[in-house]
């Protein structure tokens, strides 16, 4: 959400070229696969994740509330998980069989990978993005000890 509420109103559709993902594109396809693929795994079913398209949500106020209801619906799931839960075996859409843990660990990192991309999608958009982790780079480099 962080990310989203940078995004520049009316350049949520910017792609860096031609065939590639829009900022939208990945909002969306973030939200989707959050509650459609990795949760839905998560509790023992199959993804249902199909699409990340416009016509889910096509404008910005459409694509902030998909946002939020995929991750309010996400939480709710996940928090009412136990020990059990967290400890059941899912077949991924690879058929790769696992803990629901770790299934869900894989998202964090898919999310990982796509807030890298949005982050180098609005820098090339020309947008200022905010510090991953409080401070700049510079601003570490300043407050660091020198060898």
């Amino acid at each position: 959400m962080r990310l989203f509420e940078v995004v520049p109103a009316g350049r949520e559709d910017w792609s860096p070229g031609a065939g590639a993902m829009t900022m939208a594109d990945v909002f969306r396809h973030l939200a989707l696969t959050e509650r459609w693929l990795f949760v839905e795994v998560a509790t023992g079913g199959a993804s249902r994740y199909s699409s990340h398209a416009r016509d889910l949500a096509p404008s910005r106020a459409a694509i902030e509330a998909l946002l939020r209801g995929c991750h309010d619906s996400s939480m709710r799931i996940l928090e009412a998980f136990d020990g059990a839960a967290w400890d059941r075996q899912v077949l991924t859409p690879a058929a790769a069989a696992m803990p629901a843990w770790k299934w869900l660990r894989a998202m964090v990192e898919h999310e990982a990978h796509h807030r890298g991309q949005l982050y180098l999608m609005l820098r090339l958009a020309g947008v200022r993005t905010p510090p991953l982790y409080g401070l700049s780079a510079e601003e570490v480099m300043a407050r660091s000890l020198r060898p």
